[in-house]
């Protein structure tokens, strides 16, 4: 069976719309005819990775509904409605492994942890998919099985956050407004965002934060106690009452917020335990810290440590009960044939939110 999809064939080049070859259901495999799927930074990433395996087929985040099992497969029949993640259902477990499209003759894979969700139809191992009720939005909650799951799963999971934590998020993407989102349904106060566009901080006033920096607009800093400050630091320290923040998490990965995002967690001491900085975003540059600086805390976070049969449910709960406005966070939507535009725009910095692939 033949099906479309967005493909990966040459470095430095736009993706290919064309068909590609489904390979055959395994006992445990399932096909899933695609409702939307979400565009990640993490593909940006992998396109400009001249070591990625091509051709490839990506994407790793989307909603569907079932339209073939394999004959050993019991948790989803055929109709079903899904929501399809890179992450297993029960991570613990084994990584099942992807099965591969067939493009002019060439094994086209899927690109490591994704599901191959640019294309009209995926074939994939059931564990990576995820029972969606009737009557949620397929589109809205396509989101769900990498930016939620990813940002929320940081504070929820990986943080721990609690009423009353002050956190600091950088980066107010998709990613980032999602732990913006579970920090404020946790009453987490006060939730500070930092970004270099004054259209995304307001944007991300509609996810529950409460206060926010430019970095491109912070004045300079007087010295501290241990020399120069960098104003973006000693700004959320302002903010925090000198204190610092509990928490901090990185969602963008880049060589400047690597260096700034632990600063402004609080610092430990006798009897005092010190903030916690999580990093989220993938690393772009050297990580120019260590673990436990001031008896402070850094962690890494691999997608919201989280249990998508356990989570999704409960973000599409939140969703329904209006406290996690996903239908707001997708924000820009494009046909797979736009998906070179949504991914320039995406470079570009001009997606507030989250763009999804409409099929």
């Amino acid at each position: 069976m033949k099906t479309r999809a967005a493909i990966y064939v040459e470095h430095a080049q736009p993706l290919v719309i064309d068909e590609v070859e489904l390979p055959e259901l395994g006992p445990l495999d399932v096909y899933v005819k695609h409702f939307a799927a979400g565009v990640c930074h993490s593909q940006l990433h992998q396109i400009h990775n001249p070591r990625q395996n091509k051709p490839v087929v990506l994407g790793h985040e989307a909603t569907g509904v079932i339209a073939g099992v394999g004959k050993e497969v019991t948790y989803v029949k055929e109709g079903d409605k899904v929501i399809v993640a890179w992450m297993p259902r029960d991570p613990a477990g084994p990584r099942p492994r992807q099965p591969s499209f067939t493009y002019k003759g060439q094994e086209a894979q899927s690109g490591g942890g994704n599901t191959s969700a640019w294309a009209d139809i995926t074939c994939i191992h059931e564990q990576f998919v995820v029972k969606l009720e009737d009557g949620v939005d397929v589109e809205a909650t396509s989101i769900i099985g990498c930016a939620v799951m990813t940002g929320a799963g940081a504070a929820i999971n990986t943080a721990g956050v609690r009423v009353g934590d002050s956190v600091v998020v950088f980066g107010v993407g998709g990613v980032g407004l999602s732990t913006v989102a579970a920090c404020a349904n946790a009453g987490c106060y006060p939730i500070i965002v930092v970004d270099l566009r004054d259209d995304k901080l307001e944007f991300a006033k509609q996810f529950g934060a409460t206060h926010f920096v430019n970095a491109t607009k912070v004045e300079p800093a007087p010295p501290g106690p241990f020399g120069p400050q960098d104003p973006v630091v000693a700004k959320i320290r302002e903010l925090t009452g000198g204190q610092g923040a509990d928490f901090s998490f990185d969602a963008i990965g880049a060589q400047k917020t690597l260096e700034q995002f632990w600063q402004p967690t609080r610092t430990g001491g006798p009897g005092r335990k010190g903030g916690t900085a999580v990093l989220i975003g993938v690393p772009t540059g050297p990580i120019p810290f260590s673990f436990g600086v001031r008896n402070r805390y850094v962690t890494g976070d691999l997608g919201g440590a989280s249990f998508p049969e356990r989570d999704f449910p409960m973000y599409v709960r939140w969703f329904k009960e209006g406290k996690f406005p996903l239908d707001k966070l997708v924000s820009r939507r494009y046909k797979l044939e736009q998906i070179n535009e949504a991914l320039a725009d995406l470079e570009r910095g001009d997606i507030a939110g989250r763009a999804i692939v409409v099929y």
